[in-house]
């Protein structure tokens, strides 16, 4: 497999694809999240001077998901496969499928090689029934969590009000910002995935989950604070995004009655107008001693 890039890294992990690729730079800095192990810090070019070499390198992963319930296909999904049954789990809360956790009885992952994977959860009747009112019948790309709506009454579904809570203080989300580097381990590999963490009101992350998709990473953060019952408090501290603040990651956060949420990257008009709306805070470009405060409520 043969890639162009514009910058540098090399490493292993998880969910990723080892290629090789030919490097092409000017200078050290990096463009994505790749450094690279040709140059050395320090190394420059004479300017206009380019040099290129091959190399190993490290893509983030993206096949269709696919989700069934009780049998029958609902979704597909383009997301990076880790976490999977907290992605089951947290899609049907977010998209509201689900009402609670307890409702999803079992799920079964069955591997399609390069074709994808198949998640079919097995569901309360009466939300399954529910559910055959509002399906879904097209595939979601990874940058949109609307992909696959039928209709704009579903795509602009109501959404429930959120609990009131204080803004967390601007010193909790700068330090929840030092560290979210450190916990995006699938970002470092490959500078190609969204985080979404769940942080302390003083800024400690006690979850993370990343994907190529902001809005799937969201979901599989949702899985997980479930997944973890009582020892996440979620009636205090905020969720924090790698990325903009769309519609629908206030519309999942509502859902789920997550009552903050920060992104490092601005904020779209119908995402502050539904974060008004639902009573959610809403926080843009948190960045090194700055933030923008959207909606507080």
């Amino acid at each position: 497999m043969a890639v162009k890039a514009l910058s540098q890294h090399h490493s292993t992990g998880y969910r990723i694809k080892n290629v090789r690729v030919r490097r092409a730079s000017q200078c050290p800095l990096p463009l994505g999240g790749g450094r690279g192990m040709g140059w050395k810090e320090g190394d420059r070019h004479p300017a206009q001077t380019w040099a290129s070499m091959p190399q190993d390198d490290c893509l983030a992963e993206e096949l269709p998901i696919a989700l069934a319930y009780n049998g029958v296909s609902h979704a597909v999904m383009m997301a990076t496969p880790t976490d999977l049954e907290d992605f089951a789990l947290g899609f049907s809360l977010a998209e509201g499928i689900l009402g609670t956790p307890a409702e999803l009885y079992s799920v079964e992952v069955t591997g399609h090689g390069p074709k994808g994977i198949e998640l079919n959860l097995h569901i309360h009747g009466a939300r399954m029934s529910a559910l055959k009112q509002n399906q879904r019948t097209l595939a979601g790309p990874s940058g949109c969590g609307l992909c696959g709506k039928t209709s704009l009454e579903h795509a602009l579904r109501p959404l429930p009000r959120v609990t009131t809570r204080p803004l967390p203080k601007a010193e909790g989300i700068q330090h929840a910002l030092t560290q979210l580097k450190h916990h995006q381990h699938l970002q470092g590999l490959t500078g190609a995935s969204h985080a979404a963490a769940w942080c302390t009101p003083d800024g400690r992350i006690q979850h993370l989950r990343e994907d190529v998709g902001r809005h799937n990473a969201l979901d599989k953060l949702i899985g997980a604070l479930h997944h973890s019952g009582s020892q996440t408090d979620t009636s205090t501290g905020f969720l924090l995004m790698s990325s903009r603040a769309s519609y629908e990651l206030v519309a999942k956060a509502a859902q789920i009655n997550l009552g903050t949420l920060v992104a490092v990257s601005g904020a779209t008009a119908l995402a502050a107008e539904q974060a008004e709306q639902t009573g959610l805070n809403l926080i843009g470009f948190a960045r090194d001693g700055r933030q923008v405060i959207y909606h507080a409520s």
